[in-house]
């Protein structure tokens, strides 16, 4: 008996990864990868070019019964109603609707429309619309979030604005072509076709994943209408649509059927096998400490996003703008690689004697700083060495994530594993110093992709319901290659919080 397939998507921010994967154990059987462009404005036409690319190098697709895609979250992308993308998007990392973010809140504060009767609210304008929009939608504005960056279109380019047929994300997008759906040169396209799930849906900012529905008031906040398609929002195991059977499933008997997707982070979780007292530290581009937790996380302050996860759980998260990019840039200023660093840091002592690094080097979104940048603290004569340097960004990466940890336990989510992933998770610095640190043990999966494999769970989990609506996830099997331990250095974090205000 042939086994069957299915296929995992990750279309993050640097690239597209298809893993193509046996549904019942797990094991991967092809991989492709393609590159996506550099930038916080990114046309999507790269991200299909770029899928395409991926998949002819895991061999294609035409045997696999089913697909999902996983995606980096918040991206806008903007469709006419011939389908056709109205202005490259702005993806997570795009800063510019820092202001719109900004008058949101203050405007949600404002409104009398919005006025909680049942709690005492702030007087503070703003305290007071922080807590509105946490307490609408699980998360408060920073630039990252997606109904910002509709407000930034509305208030600069009216034009485009006007033009919006439908507003949908990356992996909304690229599974509405997979299914054969794209800009029409006549007519309008189908955009009732598009779909996506509570995951990726509760990082726009207009979704409301407790009563799963979308806030079309707080859109017309930022677009001043609401007369735009929105995903369809599916159920953690349902099929979306089936793919065109030129680009999956052309040997496959009815077809291969497309699932709902999610966001990576919570691709991630599922990809990790994640449950409750688990959290991941992610260190790929942006910096990700996510938590599963049964119940839906309203963080009042505004640190925490409580955002939901795919299995109909949620996933509250705090995110860094800058991730393992802080440990490129010591690479390039000190003219070494991963494993140099690394051994230039051993030489220094924990806390760089004195030396601190505030590594918000594109601005920050955990704390919400969108408009700093990095900065040295402590820097001597003396202690100015490449040895303290090297230290000092390490530590930097390391304090940054503690500090969405720190968010995390706050909101009371419980802290029994901690799993490190992602690019940072390669360096031997990074490995030797976060137990210390984080004052935890720290557990490190085999390095793999692991938004890809949870898409490709989510894709075997969607095809099993087909046959019996009450199938279960997939028990897949994860290899753990360290459990690091280390005397704790709560100096360091101190010393970095001082710094960090």
């Amino acid at each position: 008996m042939s086994r069957i397939l299915v296929a995992g998507v990750d279309t993050s921010t640097q690239s597209c990864k298809v893993r193509v994967t046996d549904a019942q154990t797990g094991e991967l059987v092809r991989f492709g990868q393609a590159s996506h462009p550099d930038g916080t404005s990114v046309n999507p036409q790269a991200w299909w070019d770029a899928f395409i690319e991926a998949t002819k190098q895991a061999g294609g697709l035409d045997d696999v019964s089913a697909i999902s895609v996983g995606g980096q979250q918040h991206g806008m992308v903007l469709l006419d109603k011939q389908g056709r993308v109205i202005r490259d998007a702005l993806l997570w990392n795009d800063t510019r609707s820092n202001v719109q973010a900004e008058s949101l809140i203050t405007r949600l504060g404002q409104d009398n429309r919005f006025t909680d009767d049942n709690n005492d609210e702030p007087e503070d304008i703003h305290e007071r619309g922080v807590q509105r929009w946490v307490k609408a939608v699980g998360s408060s504005l920073v630039a990252s979030l997606t109904i910002t960056k509709v407000a930034w279109v509305a208030e600069n380019e009216p034009e485009n604005a006007q033009r919006i047929a439908a507003i949908c994300l990356p992996h909304d997008w690229l599974s509405w072509r997979i299914a054969g759906n794209g800009p029409v040169e006549e007519g309008e396209a189908n955009l009732d076709a598009l779909f996506t799930d509570r995951s990726d849906a509760s990082g726009t900012a207009y979704f409301d994943s407790v009563a799963n529905e979308y806030r079309y008031d707080l859109l017309e906040l930022a677009l001043g209408r609401t007369n735009v398609a929105l995903p369809r929002v599916l159920a953690p195991a349902q099929v979306g649509a089936y793919a065109d059977s030129r680009i999956a499933g052309i040997n496959i008997a009815g077809g291969c059927i497309i699932a709902a997707g999610g966001g990576d982070n919570a691709m991630a979780a599922l990809g990790l096998g994640m449950g409750s007292g688990d959290v991941s530290v992610s260190l790929g581009t942006s910096g990700v400490a996510a938590a599963v937790s049964e119940q839906p996380a309203y963080d009042l302050t505004g640190a925490i996003a409580g955002f939901a996860d795919c299995t109909g759980k949620w996933l509250p998260l705090a995110c860094t703008i800058n991730g393992s990019r802080i440990l490129n840039a010591g690479c390039n200023a000190l003219g070494v690689n991963f494993d140099e660093i690394a051994q230039l840091a051993e030489k220094s002592v924990p806390g760089a004697q004195g030396i601190t690094l505030i590594p918000y080097f594109d601005g920050e979104r955990t704390p919400n700083r969108p408009d700093t940048t990095a900065q040295f603290y402590g820097l001597t004569l003396s202690n100015t060495t490449r040895e303290n340097l090297a230290r000092a960004f390490v530590e930097a990466v390391l304090c940054s994530q503690r500090d969405c940890l720190e968010y995390v336990k706050a909101l009371g989510a419980e802290v029994n594993r901690i799993l490190l992933i992602g690019g940072g998770a390669k360096s031997p610095a990074t490995r030797a110093y976060a137990p210390g640190i984080w004052e935890h043990d720290v557990i490190v999966p085999h390095t793999d992709e692991y938004v890809a494999i949870g898409a490709a769970r989510q894709a075997a989990w969607a095809l099993s319901c087909t046959v019996n609506e009450n199938a279960s996830l997939p028990d897949w099997q994860i290899s753990i290659d360290d459990t690091l331990k280390g005397a704790p250095t709560p100096e360091v974090y101190e010393q970095y919080v001082a710094y960090r205000g």
